[in-house]
């Protein structure tokens, strides 16, 4: 999921927020960079275990997208059956020691009420 961009500049940022946003926008690429954080290199199937109600379209879309954002680092080892395995770039050590205090916060916080 990206975000809108803002007309006025010439990349649509306003400022950093807008940038991260479109990075880690969405319900899942958050919690796959937690994941990932936990243990430095995790197979699809571990990361699809950890994040329970994932679709494995969702998860191989954002795992992509958090790629080319240049967070995720992918090796794919030619080996039958094959193994492929997902860990963060120096970029995104950085990204997620930044959500750290967000998971601070979220941790103070009450659990919200849900709807029934």
């Amino acid at each position: 999921m990206t975000t809108l961009n803002r007309p006025g500049t010439p990349d649509g940022h306003v400022c950093g927020i807008d940038t991260a946003m479109e990075v880690i926008g969405g319900k899942w690429k958050v919690l796959i960079l937690w994941a990932l954080h936990e243990q430095p290199c995790r197979r699809f199937g571990e990361l699809r275990r950890l994040l329970p109600g994932i679709t494995e379209k969702v998860l191989a879309s954002h795992l992509r997208e958090l790629e080319a954002a240049g967070v995720v680092h992918r090796v794919s080892y030619d080996e039958v059956p094959p193994r492929v395995e997902y860990s963060l770039t120096e970029s995104g050590i950085r990204l997620n020691d930044a959500l750290q205090p967000l998971a601070a916060w979220g941790r103070e916080q009450p659990a919200p009420a849900r709807a029934t």
